[in-house]
């Protein structure tokens, strides 16, 4: 199977060096600036505590250098993806399979949902241009459990989980979820085969919903966060509006907002994927974990003045440091 991860950072360079190692699969990569120059240079690298593991790199700054691929796993942020999507052509044919590997609610996620409407998501896909590129049909739906950082350029430093859930994005079982499993559990991943991917996007999105902007904003880790009550409290009603949205689209939440502090506050110090941007300087990825919400919110009937309420605050803080688009 040839396999081309798009976006060698964090995530995608874990799966690509775990693909690599496992030697079932051809695996290359696009990447640009110094990501490039180190997979040229030393090839997929995973630090895990002393262990080291590398594997020969593939390489490439365009699609066009690669070809056409059975997988495509794209793991870019969310602010990244309409480029990836008009230089993505090149990777795919009539059968390639593309899995994106990425935090929020997918530019796919409202297709074939008639409580959503038919309209590309504004927050994720403005003006429907991910969703021409990259055809529902070639989409299955990936949820990633894995802590992960960039200790270098090309260089990925994993701390702790491996599991992966994937599912056809409209629901039910295929025999190339079976294949993509197959090869993903070879490498040593813990494969959830979901009939209802969407579902668990969705439980995932309301965990990260307000631990991530809020930290950012505050620069706390998690258990600072849950432990000062009325932050706590915020946070839970924000969750609240997030599980009534979840009921109308077919993503019913079956906790309550503390179950999830409960677990949230055993990972300790815990600092989120969006404070590590927001430190590192890199562009939040806002819209896909807090702005669709405000629209899924908006399109369904629910209120959300919480939710309202996290994102203005969190885009501020964005623009006021550079990392969210200023206002237009």
């Amino acid at each position: 199977m040839k396999v081309c991860i798009i976006g060698a950072g964090a995530i995608g360079g874990f799966m690509g060096t775990r693909l690599a190692a496992a030697g079932q699969a051809q695996v290359s990569a696009i990447a640009r600036g110094a990501t490039l120059d180190a997979l040229r240079e030393h090839g997929w690298r995973v630090q895990h505590g002393e262990q080291l593991t590398q594997a020969p790199a593939l390489a490439a700054e365009t699609a066009a250098e690669l070809g056409e691929q059975d997988l495509v796993v794209i793991a870019v942020k969310g602010p990244a993806l309409t480029e990836v999507a008009r230089g993505i052509a090149p990777l795919l044919g009539p059968q390639t399979i593309v899995l994106p590997a990425m935090n929020g609610v997918p530019w796919w996620f409202g297709a074939g949902v008639p409580t959503i409407g038919d309209e590309p998501l504004a927050s994720v896909d403005p003006g429907g241009a991910i969703a021409a590129a990259i055809p529902f049909a070639h989409v299955l739906g990936c949820v990633v459990h894995v802590s992960a950082s960039v200790a270098a350029p090309g260089l990925v430093q994993h701390r702790m989980a491996q599991g992966l859930i994937i599912g056809e994005a409209a629901g039910g079982a295929s025999a190339r979820v079976e294949r993509v499993a197959e090869l993903l559990a070879g490498a040593g991943f813990e494969v959830t085969r979901s009939a209802d991917v969407r579902r668990d996007i969705w439980f995932k999105l309301w965990g990260n919903l307000t631990m991530n902007p809020v930290s950012a904003i505050t620069g706390a880790t998690g258990d600072r966060v849950l432990a000062d009550p009325l932050v706590r409290e915020f946070c839970s009603a924000a969750m609240r509006e997030a599980s009534a949205i979840g009921a109308r689209i077919g993503c019913p939440i079956e906790q309550q907002p503390e179950d999830r502090h409960a677990i949230t506050a055993r990972l300790g110090p815990l600092k989120t994927s969006m404070l590590q941007d927001a430190e590192a300087g890199r562009t939040i990825e806002l819209d896909a974990i807090v702005g669709v919400v405000r629209e899924l919110g908006a399109r369904v009937g629910v209120p959300t003045p919480n939710i309202d309420a996290l994102f203005g605050l969190a885009r501020l803080f964005g623009r006021v440091h550079g990392l969210y688009p200023p206002a237009a």
